[in-house]
């Protein structure tokens, strides 16, 4: 072939590249919601699948009537919850709403002290960003309306999850049996393995996570009570919610209250400080480990980097679902390269350097 049409055939498979390249990153961004959706459907039917395995095993119910009950059961628990901490926290958080201006205040002081500028210059700093805002109503306007849309929209995904995990959970045998036809047959006991992995890590990651909010809400309220913070039921329930994202949910739902407290003085911020490490401490030396860890077993390293990776790729949901899709990539790695590899070395055999 002479140079000019091999260079011309290189140009025109690395176009090809680009084009296929351009057209799998355009295709992951329309996918990726319907990914998540999928995923999230899936862990919620197996977890109804495991009440309803339990039911029919210990108590002789159904199936469909079993997978009917966790679906009430769940529904039934969050309302209860809701009904319980929504009234105080609506009340606190009103509160917390009206008391802004004043912390506002107190907060410029404190800047104003640390920085050395007047807080006069703060408040006109402030009031011209609230002027230019106050002069176009659709960008205070719009961010409200997207999200009364963005609410119907989650409650409508929500019910279609529901509903597609609960007929999923009352007969499963199909949906697992079409994946193992797509596997060739010499390979299906490991895709069993596979698939029995990843059930037991996707329950043990739900029920860590909801031990976890439980711990973390009612420890951070006392702690938070004890220490005399105002609004500590608000900031509780914030940061029991954050909790489903690994280390940064704490990180982020602590910073409120600690500016909160620095209104007050700075021994009140050090000593919310001390409260959240103190629960932090406590989650990460016994909630987690027992109930977690033992199920999901990922290393609190891969955890923290896979978060930000997760959260780049997927975005704030896919913080939420991020423990989950880490252990489908660290069992699928660990089932599909690195037990053939070690299993292969084991037959090669390894030399006897002592007889050497």
């Amino acid at each position: 072939m002479a140079p000019e049409a091999r260079q011309g055939a290189v140009a025109y498979r690395a176009v090809l590249l680009a084009a296929g390249l351009l057209v799998l990153g355009l295709l992951f961004e329309q996918l990726v919601t319907l990914l998540l959706a999928v995923l999230i459907t899936v862990i919620v039917a197996i977890a109804l699948s495991a009440f309803a395995d339990r039911l029919e095993r210990r108590m002789k119910i159904p199936r469909p009537v079993g997978a009917l009950v966790g679906i009430v059961v769940g529904v039934g628990v969050v309302a209860g919850v809701v009904a319980l901490i929504i009234p105080p926290f609506i009340d606190q958080t009103n509160q917390f709403v009206d008391d802004v201006p004043g912390i506002v205040d107190e907060l410029r002081d404190q800047v104003a002290d640390l920085t050395g500028a007047k807080p006069g210059e703060i408040s006109d700093r402030v009031q011209d960003f609230a002027d230019k805002q106050a002069e176009d109503p659709g960008k205070l306007v719009g961010p409200v309306t997207s999200i009364g849309f963005s609410a119907a929209g989650v409650l409508g995904a929500l019910l279609l999850v529901l509903i597609t995990a609960y007929y999923m959970a009352i007969n499963p045998d199909p949906l697992l049996n079409g994946v193992r036809r797509l596997i060739p047959p010499r390979h299906r006991d490991e895709a069993d393995r596979v698939m029995s992995r990843l059930r037991t890590s996707w329950i043990g990651w739900i029920q860590g996570v909801v031990v976890d909010m439980l711990v973390s809400g009612i420890l951070l309220y006392i702690g938070l009570t004890v220490i005399g913070l105002d609004f500590a039921i608000f900031f509780a329930v914030l940061t029991a919610l954050l909790s489903v994202i690994p280390y940064f949910g704490a990180i982020i739902s602590g910073l409120p209250p600690v500016l909160f407290a620095l209104t007050d003085s700075p021994g009140k911020a050090l000593l919310v400080i001390v409260v959240y490490t103190l629960v932090q401490q406590f989650e990460g030396n016994v909630t987690i480990p027992l109930v977690m860890a033992r199920t999901v077993k990922l290393h609190p390293a891969v955890i923290a980097v896979g978060v930000v990776v997760v959260g780049q790729l997927f975005g704030f949901v896919g913080l939420i679902v991020a423990v989950p899709i880490l252990s489908l990539l660290v069992i699928m790695v660990e089932e599909l390269w690195v037990k053939p590899m070690e299993e292969a070395e084991r037959s090669r055999g390894t030399p006897d350097i002592t007889r050497a």
